[in-house]
């Protein structure tokens, strides 16, 4: 008569007796106490009517032309960034050249500006070219300071049809930018110490815009204390108006 296996879970104590008396108590399991009881979201006020509007005008923006711009060969890296930043100043004139113009002053330095050369005096940054929509070509990431102040003006353009099209327009202040896949991130300073905001714009293929798709405050843990200069971004102040 055959012999008898011993059942598979005597045999299974055997082996994890037989183990943790060899190792001791070196790399046992320990009891770290209660582990706190995972917990469902619960929703407020299930009966509450939908709101017909939204609570704040976000201004997503709109597409906006750059007329008299040309591309040659569709190729962006052949635009002057200058002449895009001349040609928004002619297009919205309460902005830059109004008697009431906040940005007069932007566009008195745009004379120190020379096609293609930025820096010093003139207000225009240098352009990042990066293909921010997914079409395998590459956009122009621009940005010019706003003066008098501390803001600065980011743009993005696309081409479309042939036309230089600018698709994401911000005015703020500013103390980052990044561009990270089809996104720009923008990093603002906050009123309250050790923390920033961070608004992030990515490109929507349906409506051919970089659209505010993220809007947060964030802990950046350097120990100090933001510009006092600078005021908490209101959400309606994260575009420019059209």
């Amino acid at each position: 008569m055959p012999a008898r296996r011993p059942a598979p879970a005597a045999a299974f104590i055997a082996l994890v007796a037989a183990a943790v008396a060899a190792c001791g108590d070196a790399g046992g399991l320990r009891g770290e106490g209660s582990i706190p009881t995972a917990t469902s979201p619960d929703k407020l006020w299930p009966d509450l009517a939908p709101a017909s509007s939204p609570a704040w005008d976000y201004d997503d923006g709109e597409a906006e032309l750059m007329k008299g711009i040309a591309v040659p060969g569709d190729d962006i890296h052949r635009v002057d960034p200058v002449a895009v930043v001349r040609t928004e100043i002619v297009q919205h004139p309460d902005s830059y050249t109004g008697a009431k113009a906040p940005y007069r002053e932007t566009a008195r330095r745009m004379t120190y500006c020379r096609r293609q050369v930025t820096g010093g005096r003139c207000p225009v940054l240098k352009a990042y070219y990066r293909d921010l929509t997914g079409d395998g070509h590459d956009d122009l990431t621009l940005g010019f300071r706003l003066l008098p102040g501390h803001q600065t003006a980011v743009r993005v353009y696309t081409v479309q049809g042939g036309r230089l099209v600018q698709v994401m327009s911000n005015d703020d202040a500013v103390t980052g930018v990044e561009l990270a896949g089809r996104s720009v991130i923008i990093r603002s300073p906050s009123d309250i110490a050790d923390y920033e905001y961070r608004f992030q714009w990515t490109w929507d293929p349906d409506q051919r815009l970089m659209l505010l798709t993220h809007d947060e405050m964030l802990r950046t843990g350097s120990g100090k204390h933001s510009p006092s200069a600078s005021a908490s971004p209101s959400p309606s102040a994260s575009a420019s108006a059209r």
